[in-house]
């Protein structure tokens, strides 16, 4: 369930997902073109001993898009998943998001259901999309999977992520979708091939793969997705797509 929700957003149920997501009603929203962005988050057993790290890096992005001349532009969604899903908030205007509630939001424990939570990330920015499309807003999206271990828990198989990345471009509800899944402590070999397959099977833009997940990487990380974010902002209404940035 949503824990940093509050009645301004609007509960969307998906009717071919496992899970659903919230939004900021249309009516709330003020600008004419917004960059729908997404952080998916792993938080399974294995990622215990970097959780506080992993929250300040969430903190870091937040409070850098905030200083972005495209801040009022921006609408960003958080998740967490290890063998379920949890919304942490849905998409909020980065006005509504303050940097200081993500302190002690995450919790570990659990497997690894990767496969949903992408499916779960894309599917929503799509449906939201569509949403903003319809009301005569332009929209592009940016969306982060981060995770340290391959799937073992998924009720969906990896075919459905890639059917849903491909619908992602074939609904041309958003202007442009750049995806970058992320492998955080990732040391062991076998692991960092299923990742490696993972974003080729799946269609994502880009893989990022870091050996360790201590304080000055995971800073390190929050920049990377801070200006990535910033960057496709940045392209919204011109038809590009922001080149991927070098970690």
């Amino acid at each position: 369930m949503p824990i940093l929700n509050d009645i301004t957003l609007d509960e969307v149920d998906l009717p071919n997902s496992t899970y659903g997501y919230s939004a900021t009603r249309i009516e709330d929203l003020g600008a004419t073109e917004y960059t729908v962005a997404t952080i998916a988050c792993d938080v399974s057993g294995s990622t215990s001993p970097f959780t506080m790290e992993m929250e300040a890096a969430i903190t870091h992005i937040v409070e850098a898009c905030k200083f972005s001349p495209r801040a009022d532009n921006l609408l960003l969604r958080l998740v967490e998943f290890d063998d379920s899903l949890d919304e942490i908030h849905g998409f909020k205007l980065l006005e509504n998001c303050n940097a200081g509630d993500y302190a002690g939001r995450l919790r570990s424990g659990g497997s690894t259901a990767l496969y949903d939570a992408t499916e779960n990330a894309v599917s929503a920015t799509i449906s939201y999309g569509q949403q903003l499309s319809t009301n005569d807003f332009s929209a592009n999206a940016i969306l982060f999977v981060i995770t340290d271990g391959g799937d073992n828990a998924s009720k969906f198989p990896a075919k459905r992520v890639k059917e849903v990345f491909e619908h992602a471009v074939t609904s041309e509800a958003l202007e442009s979708v750049i995806s970058i899944l992320i492998g955080v402590n990732v040391q062991d070999r076998t692991v960092s091939g299923q990742l490696r397959a993972f974003h080729r099977d799946a269609g994502f833009t880009q893989y990022v793969e870091l050996e360790t997940a201590d304080a000055k990487t995971l800073a390190r990380l929050a920049h990377f997705v801070s200006q990535s974010i910033l960057a496709q902002s940045q392209l919204l209404g011109t038809g590009g797509v922001s080149q991927s940035l070098v970690f």
